[in-house]
């Protein structure tokens, strides 16, 4: 497969990933197919998630998550300073399977497949190569 092919679907499958559970988080897919439906229960699922916060900050910590989700996945689809939202990708991610982990045990983590896609955004960090990207509009200008 060409590698450019590879980086674009990594871009687009990461991305869709994040705007999945966002729109989940809001209603936005049937009740068939969510694993939150509102966003009361995905606050629940952030609490099971970070027991060793208060409860009070649970609400910005889910808004925070929800705002830098949307945020990479609108960079990554652009293909703006895609190595590093690939690579703040990665940690958050990882950061989620490690909640996960500790919070729940590790299969869900593997069940929901984080830990490959934290190593998917990595990966997609190391592609110099451009293709299809806003960055390759936006050049540094050469030096003489």
């Amino acid at each position: 497969m060409n590698t450019k092919l590879i980086k674009l679907f990594l871009r687009l499958a990461i991305s869709f990933g994040f705007l999945s559970a966002v729109a989940d988080r809001f209603g936005w897919w049937g009740q068939e197919v969510s694993v939150w439906g509102n966003w009361d229960s995905f606050l629940q699922y952030t609490a099971v998630l970070n027991p060793w916060f208060p409860e009070s900050i649970i609400p910005a910590i889910g808004g925070i998550a929800t705002g830098v989700e949307i945020v990479f996945a609108v960079c990554l689809i652009l293909g703006f300073k895609t190595e590093l939202f690939a690579r703040l990708s990665g940690i958050l991610l990882l950061v989620f399977a490690l909640s996960m982990t500790l919070s729940t045990g590790i299969k869900g983590a593997f069940d929901y497949s984080v830990f490959s896609a934290s190593a998917g955004a990595f990966a997609l960090s190391l592609m110099k190569e451009k293709y299809g990207e806003l960055d390759s509009l936006v050049r540094a200008p050469e030096t003489e």
